[in-house]
């Protein structure tokens, strides 16, 4: 059962037309986390007034949402578009975690 699913998930997609429901949702949803981390991250690390670090992720938040969505959608596979949702949600949320720890 899970060999069968993982071997669904797995196969590349045989005609780059259909894109298909599970991508979307991944590309859609996973985008938007992604760049809501992406952005959390960058008012973390850059420097200036609270002004400032709140003005730039939301002026580059649709950007980063456009780019995210893009990347996921574009993937081979179902498996590679949850991994591409999924590992830098990870990466973005320990960053954000360790910089909300230290300052």
């Amino acid at each position: 059962m899970i060999r069968k699913l993982y071997m669904d998930f797995s196969t590349p997609e045989k005609n780059g037309k259909k894109i298909g429901l599970f991508r979307t949702c991944c590309a859609i949803f996973g985008g938007l986390l992604l760049a809501f981390l992406a952005m959390t991250t960058l008012s973390f690390i850059s420097p200036g007034t609270l002004g400032d670090k709140v003005v730039v992720p939301l002026l580059f938040n649709t950007f980063a949402y456009a780019i995210a969505a893009f990347w996921i959608i574009v993937a081979p596979s179902k498996l590679s578009a949850l991994l591409r949702t999924i590992v830098p949600s990870i990466f973005f949320a320990v960053i954000i975690l360790l910089f909300s720890k230290v300052l």
